[in-house]
């Protein structure tokens, strides 16, 4: 396989990185940034995931008869990753309802606005 068939999950790890970064510049709701980080940390769990599975490959447990073997680590790293992903997002999402309750928003303009003004 050639081209851009053999490459996918490097594009469809692209378009979700630029994806994630342009609705966290982009939108001006708390709730959405923290979406938008959600979808670039899945494309982060994809470029490590990606290369760690190998075509043919086994698990590397040695045996006679298998000479190509996947490497674990990329899979146990991203659940780690996941776990942190899991709680960066609860913080934000807690943070976010302080700061509604607070500002009475939770939107970014709104609460510059009122945070200058006072």
């Amino acid at each position: 396989m050639s081209g851009f068939g053999s490459h996918f999950s490097y594009a469809v790890t692209v378009f979700l990185m630029i994806a994630g970064l342009f609705i966290v510049m982009a939108r001006g709701n708390l709730i959405k940034k923290l979406v938008g980080l959600s979808v670039f940390q899945t494309s982060v769990y994809l470029l490590y995931i990606a290369p760690g599975k190998l075509i043919g490959g086994t698990a590397p447990i040695v045996a006679s008869g298998y000479q190509i073997y996947s490497n674990p680590l990329p899979h146990v790293l991203i659940l780690t990753a996941i776990v942190v992903g899991v709680a960066t997002l609860a913080l934000g999402l807690a943070l976010a309802v302080r700061i509604r309750e607070a500002y009475g928003t939770i939107e970014e303009d709104e609460i510059l606005e009122r945070d200058v003004a006072s």
